[in-house]
């Protein structure tokens, strides 16, 4: 018998089409594997209650014969930062604990006009600003491959619902990584878009200010396939006219003869041997389909990390101080400790900011213009596999960094705004899932997609986790 947690959703939407599994039959498989497993995860913080009710009128309207969504009858979960109109949204802040927004996202708009059912929301690090899913009012999200280790985040709950079978797949959102690293720590696809594909509005924090140079939202799945069809119903109609949407009917072909760069060392943060031969052999399946393989660090690379901080750092600082002002207490252990480390080092001037900017934009220039010719990258997600829960430092390579650090080479390219997709490639010899980016020139999702489902075809994809005895 077809296990349903772990069908594709495109092949679960067929299913409901031709009538051979209802959407109740296959939201009621979810909340038993829910039962089953969230306990020890903690990944789902809020089951929507209407969910079996519209699982019924998703069924009612195939025995009807209505017209039907791509997505009628799936099961889909949100990030808990990404609003739910009736549905508790609380960016994992004490100060918005109770918070029910009355709209839904633009982008879960979509979801639900293409048919999808919304299951519930995952869990995310307080105000989405540290790379965990731990926060004062959830709680911590364990990793399917062990109690002990993070999910990564801050779309960490995301991640770990979809990897584990409670979600079919989801909405997740990336400013430093936050959809890749999760995606990579747990073993499943996720695509980081270019800014503008995917409507942002409907998240807290805002994607507004110096965040919308790099913030997008971005669909999570166990299969590469999975993240077209998504992508094909999240993106919006103004963002088709830059650029062709994804289509998957000869991914090779999309492919064939294009040039790949690929590196493992951006000149911030040196990456384990088992990193560096994931992203080896990335390459390598790209090679056997026909590509152009380099090895060689694109222009622009080393001074991501930096310019990251610079850019978006002092924001966050902003937007911290105006939601926690006079409540500083209320805060989890990162954010109080934000807070009260903020002025550490001086703000940037006005002219020093200005400056951090068109440095950006001149860096940003070479680099899609080199990209011309090698229109496509293959790079770590960070330093690591998933790691120990509470850990700040990591030495690698005998060299200790900060685990934020340890991540450059996904902040990068939120500082360049190119669509990325990360695929597990490889397994450590811990047996942890190794993702690896696949990076494109701007609004060229279906080059990165075409090009990660052509490496997961070659190494395998999503393997199902077994949910390690010790959660």
């Amino acid at each position: 018998m077809t296990d349903l947690c772990v069908t594709s959703i495109t092949r679960l939407a067929e299913l409901i089409r031709n009538r051979e599994v209802s959407p109740v039959e296959i939201l009621q498989a979810y909340l038993d594997r829910i039962e089953l497993h969230n306990p020890k995860l903690k990944a789902i913080v809020t089951i929507a209650s209407d969910a079996v009710e519209k699982a019924r009128e998703a069924e009612a309207a195939v025995m009807r014969g209505e017209e039907l969504g791509a997505l009628h009858g799936v099961p889909v979960t949100i990030k808990d930062t990404i609003e739910t109109a009736g549905l508790r949204t609380t960016s994992g802040s004490a100060m918005r604990a109770g918070f029910i927004p009355k709209h839904d996202a633009r982008a879960v708009a979509r979801l639900k006009s293409a048919g999808a059912i919304i299951l519930g929301k995952t869990n995310a690090a307080e105000m989405a600003m540290d790379y965990t899913a731990d926060n004062p009012v959830f709680g911590r999200t364990n990793n399917p491959y062990g109690a002990s280790l993070t999910p990564g985040g801050s779309s960490g709950g995301e991640a770990a619902a979809i990897a584990s079978g409670m979600s079919a797949a989801g909405l997740g959102s990336d400013l430093a990584g936050s959809i890749r690293m999760p995606s990579h720590f747990c073993g499943i696809a996720g695509l980081k878009p270019t800014v503008g594909r995917v409507p942002a509005e409907g998240q807290f924090p805002p994607a507004t200010g110096p965040y919308s140079l790099g913030a997008v939202l971005g669909p999570m799945a166990r299969r590469v396939s999975d993240l077209g069809l998504l992508f094909d119903v999240l993106a919006t109609e103004e963002a088709t006219a830059t650029g062709p949407l994804p289509r998957f009917l000869d991914g090779r072909s999309l492919i064939r003869g294009s040039g790949v760069a690929w590196y493992t060392d951006d000149g911030v943060c040196p990456v384990t041997e088992e990193t560096h031969r994931a992203v080896k052999t990335v390459a390598g399946a790209l090679a056997d389909a026909g590509c152009v393989i380099q090895q060689t660090r694109p222009p622009g690379i080393d001074r991501g990390h930096d310019l990251w901080l610079k850019l978006f750092s002092r924001a966050s600082v902003v937007q911290l101080r105006q939601v926690y002002a006079g409540h500083e207490d209320e805060g989890g252990d990162f954010v109080r400790w934000r807070l009260a480390t903020a002025d550490d080092i001086p703000a940037a001037t006005l002219d020093d900011y200005i400056e951090f900017w068109l440095e950006r934009d001149r860096l940003r220039a070479t680099l899609v213009e080199w990209m011309k010719d090698v229109p496509l990258i293959v790079a770590p997600v960070g330093a690591t596999p998933a790691y120990q829960h509470d850990t700040h430092k990591l030495t690698i390579a005998e060299r200790t960094v900060s685990t934020f650090r340890a991540f450059s080479y996904s902040q990068t390219f939120n500082v360049y705004d190119l669509p990325v997709v990360v695929v597990p490639a490889v397994r450590s010899s811990e047996g942890l899932p190794i993702g690896v980016q696949i990076v494109g020139p701007p609004f060229r999702e279906d080059i990165v997609l075409a090009a990660a489902a052509v490496v997961e075809e070659a190494l395998g994809g999503w393997q199902p986790p077994a949910i390690s005895t010790d959660l």
